[in-house]
């Protein structure tokens, strides 16, 4: 991080210097320590500039110019989600500095960092990646600027852009660069994008695909009538008379079904689809939603062609996403030698983010769950990457051993979803042709394996490591998953929740559940029902704490006074809520932006879709989730008058809201006995750090290369900010 630092390894000049908006903490859970290991374990010198100021170019030149590349980052977080709150308001901390100190980094950092490299240095290879770069790699709508912005590629002037599970493509475009290989002429990896001459091709047996319109109605061809008799008229040229030519047979070529399967991968794998141009949908919201639709579903690596998209005189070219990295890969990444600490230039500040992750473990990545608010299978991917058991259980002895402060308890062995590991489709070659945007939703598919059995073995071996007290999981669970494995929640209920566990039904109403493709609240139920049930067996008191989402595209008034309902007659009281924030790329972004549904084919006159974007109307639907609190009791009054719901309106047991704002005596006692214990209350009861009980909606996935993880605002499964 420094020159004295280079000067002690003896090195005159680092190979690549990785830029990043977050403090350097060399753990795998931070994406710049994960790259940095890994290409440090492939003979590289690696510098790493943290938090820059970018207010210049001199931060930039620290650690002089690299011989091969710059490699920027905004960190482990997209930056607009980081600084700014679903109101748009900048946030008064940031979890991935030292003490939480806020505005240590620019809004769009990437682009920043990256101009402010070329400046330093104007003939230096760029090469951008990570969570902001994979999110915004084509022409994406920006919630906090509320128009739609060219990918990044261009406004940062990089030279090629990695997104993704980017392990390989970062190992062979640095070799590939070291053996002196132009990076402008390095086009065929898998994972990357990158500026190329308006109807390039790779070569010339590539055949390009045009999906820039929207399918409207054409113009309809009489159908020919099979009982006319007419003769037809001998043609000019005068071939009625001429002599038969003769026709050569050709035989009939039958293929067998993996044959034809062969031929058709090697037709895709030589086809590129042409999207929409950025200056065709930044004004054209159906064309925007169509372009969503057609990315989405070019998401499987193993059938995912090559996508380009004009901005201006040049095009983005996006080759195929990375192929998931098998079980040994992901245990070369894991296994590397982590100091697994903040940098000792850091002293004795307090980093919120290593202190929410230090004794945690992720097993896997990618999430099959699909949920549209989510941005990690844009990133990640549905395929699951799971690492060994060894492994695993390897760095639970080093956090042992190694990690200050551990007293017994691993605070998290999870991953994006808690209960995904080593699952899988059961046929690989279903898997390679399966273009569902979901594994699970609008049911659990019949090709899935919903196995937990090596994830109970798991349990029960690191559980049982010499000086390991205690195992909590802390990553939310998939529930409808959960329950096809009665002995998984058995097991999980009885020694690895700590009195509280997260799960996220996000609503109880049909309508916004069909919208972010989540199960319906019977699967709740269930879980519930088996958690209880393994939890008055276990002798504990344990409570599990929803997630609920406020004013996600598809939700009605309607359908929040419902779910206000549901969490009255349950008595949940929720401390901690959050509306939607629209996340670069995801699809509910896409159906917030305009008004279409990309899950479906998207035409003028298709699906349009209720968007709550007013500021009073959000407000409205926060409110709801938190009809408890005298703040929220007059904008609910309002609201229910208005709807023709005012027998809600008074201090009984059926009523949501009391007639008047200033609670009385007798209303507080009646709420007083009502009342469930808060998550704030138990989280004190249970010795745990404060839940949050909201469902807000960032769903972040961590850093470039590496799977979500947790720091503070970013939880587990989601990355909830």
């Amino acid at each position: 991080m420094s020159r004295a630092e280079m000067d002690v390894l003896g090195w005159d000049t680092c190979d690549v210097i990785l830029v990043t908006g977050d403090a350097y903490i060399d753990h795998p859970s931070f994406g710049m320590a994960l790259i940095g290991r890994l290409l440090e374990a492939q003979g590289f010198r690696v510098g790493i500039i943290a938090q820059p100021d970018w207010l210049s170019a001199e931060a930039f030149r620290a650690l002089g110019k690299p011989n091969l590349y710059f490699g920027v980052t905004a960190g482990n977080m997209d930056s607009m989600v980081n600084r700014y709150t679903s109101d748009r308001k900048i946030r008064s901390d940031d979890a991935y500095t030292p003490n939480g100190e806020a505005n240590k980094r620019p809004d769009r950092a990437l682009v920043v960092y990256a101009q402010r490299v070329r400046e330093a240095y104007p003939d230096v290879n760029v090469v951008i990646g990570s969570i902001e770069a994979s999110l915004r790699r084509i022409a994406h709508y920006d919630y906090w600027s509320d128009k739609v912005r060219r990918s990044v590629l261009p406004d940062s002037k990089a030279d090629i852009l990695l997104f993704g599970n980017a392990e390989r493509a970062l190992v062979a475009l640095t070799h590939r660069l070291a053996a002196g290989e132009p990076i402008k002429e390095i086009r065929d990896l898998r994972g990357t994008a990158f500026m190329a001459a308006r109807g390039w091709l790779p070569a010339d047996d590539w055949t390009e695909s045009n999906s820039t319109r929207v399918d409207t109605p054409g113009r309809i061809e009489p159908h020919p009538d099979p009982y006319e008799m007419k003769t037809k008229e001998p043609t000019s040229c005068g071939t009625a008379n001429a002599e038969p030519t003769e026709v050569v047979a050709k035989p009939i070529l039958i293929l067998s079904r993996e044959e034809r399967q062969a031929a058709l991968k090697e037709i895709r794998g030589k086809t590129v689809i042409r999207l929409p141009s950025y200056e065709a949908i930044k004004d054209d919201a159906v064309l925007y939603a169509h372009a969503s639709r057609v990315f989405h579903l070019e998401s499987n690596p193993g059938n995912a062609r090559a996508m380009v998209q004009g901005h201006g005189e040049r095009d983005v070219w996006l080759n195929p996403p990375p192929l998931p990295l098998a079980m040994d890969e992901m245990d070369g990444v894991y296994d590397m030698n982590y100091a697994r600490a903040p940098h000792p230039s850091y002293g004795k500040a307090k980093i919120p983010a290593w202190d929410m992750i230090r004794f945690s473990v992720n097993i896997m990545r990618g999430c099959f769950g699909g949920c549209t608010f989510c941005s990690i299978t844009e990133h990640e991917g549905r395929i699951i990457q799971s690492r060994s058991e060894p492994s695993i259980l390897r760095e639970i002895e080093l956090i042992r051993d190694k990690t200050k402060g551990f007293t017994g308890t691993i605070s998290d062995m999870g991953g994006p979803t808690a209960n995904m590991y080593r699952l899988a489709c059961k046929e690989k070659s279903i898997e390679e042709s399966c273009r569902r945007l979901s594994c699970v939703y609008p049911t659990i598919c019949s090709n899935l394996g919903t196995d937990h059995s090596k994830l109970i073995q798991l349990y029960r071996k690191a559980r049982a490591i010499p000086g390991v007290k205690k195992i909590l999981i802390s990553s939310g669970v998939r529930y409808d998953l959960a329950v096809r494995s009665p002995e998984y929640v058995k097991e999980l209920v009885s020694h690895h929740v700590g009195g509280l566990l997260k799960i996220a039904p996000e609503h109880s109403e049909e309508g916004p559940l069909s919208k972010m493709m989540k199960p319906g609240m019977g699967a709740y139920d269930k879980f519930k029902e088996l958690f209880e049930k393994y939890s008055k067996e276990a002798g504990k008191e344990q409570y599990l704490i929803p997630y609920f989402i406020a004013a996600h595209p598809g939700t009605t008034d309607e359908d929040m006074l419902n779910l206000s309902l549901w969490l009255k007659k349950n008595n949940f009281r929720l401390d901690q809520v959050q509306t939607f924030m629209p996340t670069p790329m995801a699809l509910a972004t896409t159906m917030y932006h305009t008004r279409k549904n990309p899950l479906r084919k998207v035409t003028a006159d298709s699906e349009a879709v209720e968007t709550v974007r007013t500021g009073k109307i959000r407000k409205l639907h926060k409110a709801f989730l938190r009809y408890h609190d005298p703040d929220n009791w007059e904008i609910i009054r309002e609201a229910l008058q208005r709807m023709g719901r005012s027998d809600l309106i008074g201090s009984g047991e059926k009523h949501l809201v009391p007639r008047h704002s200033a609670p009385t005596a007798s209303l507080m006692a009646i709420e007083r006995r009502r009342e469930t214990p808060s998550p704030e209350k138990l989280a004190k009861k249970f010795g745990q750090n404060k839940p949050r009980a909201g469902g807000a909606v960032s769903r972040t996935p961590s850093a470039m290369a590496s799977p979500v993880r947790k720091g503070p605002g970013v939880v587990a499964r989601t990355g909830r900010k």
